[in-house]
C-alpha cells in the first residue's frame, strides 16, 4: 500500500496549531481551509481527516491547560453532556442531507456573523478595561480589572456555572463540529464569553480546549464510520498539529490576558473572512489592514483616557486618584 507524506501540509498544520494552543480556536475554521484551499483536499476528506487528527491534538494543549489550572471543570462537564451525543448525530445529519453545500453555507455564514460580533465583543471588553485603569475603577475584590504585563489568571475568578445554557451551547456547538469540523473552539468560544464574561482570557481558552476533547472525538468516530478519512491527510496534519499546539498553549498559559485578547479578536477576524469565503489575497490585505490600523486607533484611545501611549509605560503603582484616596 502507497503511503505519501506531504512535509509542506505538516508545516501548514504547525502553524495552525500554534495558534490553536494560544487561543482555543482556529482548528476547523483554519485547518479544513487549508487543506481545501492549498493542497486540493476534497471537503469531506478535509472535514474527516482534520477531526481524526484534533481528537489526538486537542488532548496535549488542553493538558498545559489543566496543570496551570486555567480550566473551569464544571463548565467543561456540563458542556459535554450536551456536546458528545451532539456531535455524533451531527455527522449522522450531514450524511442524512447528501453533500449538504447548501446548509453548509448557511451554516458557515451565521458563524462568520458570529465570529465579527465576537472579535467586537473582545474589542470592547479591552477598551472597558482600559478605561477601568484610566477612571480607578476596582473590582469588586478592590483588585484593578488587569494590571499591567500581570498573568491573564493568577486568581481563577468564581464562575457561577449555569447548566441549561450551557448544555444548550454544547448541543448547538456539538452539532455544528459534527457537520462541518468548525465551531469546536471558535463557536462555543464566542458563546462562552457571552454566558461567562467574568472567565479570564486563559481559563477561557484553557476550558474551551478540555471540553473539545470528548467532543471532537465523538465528532471524529463518526467520521471514522461514516465519512472519508484518509490515514495520509491525518499523518501529515498529526506531525505538526502535536508540537504547535504544546508551544501555543504554554505562550496562552503563561501570557498576558491583554496579549491573548488581542490574538483571539485577530483570528476570530480571520476565521469569519474565511466563513464568508472572502478570498486569500482580499482576507491577507484585510488582516493587514487591522494589524496597521489597530495599534494607531488604540494608542489614540489610550492618550484620549490620560494613559501613556505605550502601556508599559503605566506606573506599577496605582496612584491616589486610582485608589480611590482623595487628599482631605
Amino acid at each position: 500500500m502507497h503511503f505519501d507524506f506531504d512535509f509542506s501540509m505538516a508545516i501548514g498544520s504547525f502553524l495552525v496549531a500554534i495558534v490553536v494552543g494560544l487561543t482555543g480556536m482556529g482548528g476547523g475554521a483554519l485547518m479544513t481551509p487549508m487543506l481545501v484551499t492549498f493542497f486540493g483536499v476534497p471537503p469531506l476528506t478535509a472535514v474527516s481527516s482534520d477531526l481524526v487528527a484534533a481528537a489526538v491534538m486537542k488532548p496535549v494543549g488542553s493538558l498545559v491547560h489543566l496543570r496551570r489550572g486555567t480550566v473551569n471543570l464544571k463548565l467543561v462537564g456540563w458542556l459535554c453532556a450536551g456536546s458528545i451525543p451532539a456531535a455524533f448525530c451531527g455527522v449522522l445529519l450531514a450524511r442524512a442531507l447528501g453533500d449538504g453545500e447548501n446548509v453548509q453555507t448557511v451554516i458557515q455564514t451565521g458563524l462568520g456573523v458570529a465570529l465579527l460580533i465576537a472579535a467586537l465583543g473582545l474589542a470592547v471588553r479591552g477598551y472597558l478595561a482600559m478605561r477601568d485603569r484610566a477612571e480607578g475603577r476596582t473590582t469588586s475584590t478592590g483588585r484593578r480589572t488587569a494590571a499591567p504585563g500581570e498573568p491573564a489568571a493568577v486568581e481563577p475568578p468564581e464562575v457561577v456555572v449555569r447548566p441549561l445554557p450551557t448544555v444548550l451551547i454544547g448541543i448547538v456547538g456539538g452539532l455544528v463540529v459534527g457537520m462541518t469540523s468548525v465551531g469546536s473552539g471558535s463557536l462555543i468560544i464566542v458563546a462562552l464569553l457571552a454566558i461567562y464574561p467574568a472567565l479570564k482570557a486563559n481559563q477561557l481558552v484553557g476550558t474551551d480546549l478540555l471540553q473539545a476533547v470528548p467532543l471532537v472525538m465523538s465528532a471524529a468516530l463518526g467520521h471514522l464510520l461514516f465519512g472519508d478519512f484518509k490515514l495520509s491527510v491525518t499523518a501529515a496534519l498529526l506531525v505538526g498539529s502535536i508540537p504547535g499546539v504544546y508551544i501555543g498553549s504554554r505562550i496562552s498559559s503563561r501570557a498576558p490576558g491583554g496579549l491573548i485578547r488581542r490574538v483571539l479578536a485577530f483570528v476570530l477576524l480571520a476565521s469569519a473572512l474565511k466563513m464568508f469565503g472572502v478570498g486569500n489575497t482580499a482576507t491577507v490585505w484585510t488582516l493587514v489592514a487591522v494589524l496597521l490600523a489597530a495599534p494607531v486607533f488604540w494608542t489614540f484611545l489610550r492618550t484620549r483616557h490620560g494613559l501613556p501611549a505605550l502601556p508599559w509605560k503605566e506606573p506599577s503603582q496605582p496612584s491616589a486618584r486610582q485608589t480611590g484616596v482623595r487628599p482631605g
